[in-house]
């Protein structure tokens, strides 16, 4: 038999953070209806942010190119996050520590290589 007390407060944990979270969504937006504060016009609906309203519709797709700058920007991004703890620790690891890492480099300056000949970074 399995015993599922151990469970309960985990089980507890999750109601409670369900319930605050419900609390905050939908407190404000009852108190706003109920004090008024939620009265749309045409002026608070217009647009804002960019002073005059857009030219197509807001769901149309990103260009191909965007994502891969995205992707490889985080691949970098992360590369240099790994470089840090490395640096650090370089005198505890020593040689393998070194050598995994500059196969890890190598490894990223291939991907680099390819991604520039397949013109992945040309924004036209």
């Amino acid at each position: 038999m399995v015993d599922l007390s151990q469970y309960l407060p985990i089980l507890l944990f999750l109601f409670i953070a369900l319930g605050l979270s419900a609390l905050f969504v939908f407190l404000p937006m009852g108190v706003s209806r109920l004090t008024g504060a939620h009265n749309p016009d045409a002026e608070k609906l217009s647009e804002y942010e960019c002073g005059f309203p857009a030219f197509e519709d807001p769901r149309s797709q990103f260009d191909v190119r965007f994502y891969l700058i995205a992707i490889l920007f985080i691949v970098f991004d992360l590369e240099a996050a790994f470089l840090f703890p490395w640096a650090v620790s370089l005198d505890l690891t020593g040689w393998p520590g070194w050598i995994t890492m500059m196969i890890f480099l190598g490894e990223l300056a291939v991907g680099l290589a390819y991604a520039w000949k397949v013109g992945a970074l040309e924004w036209d």
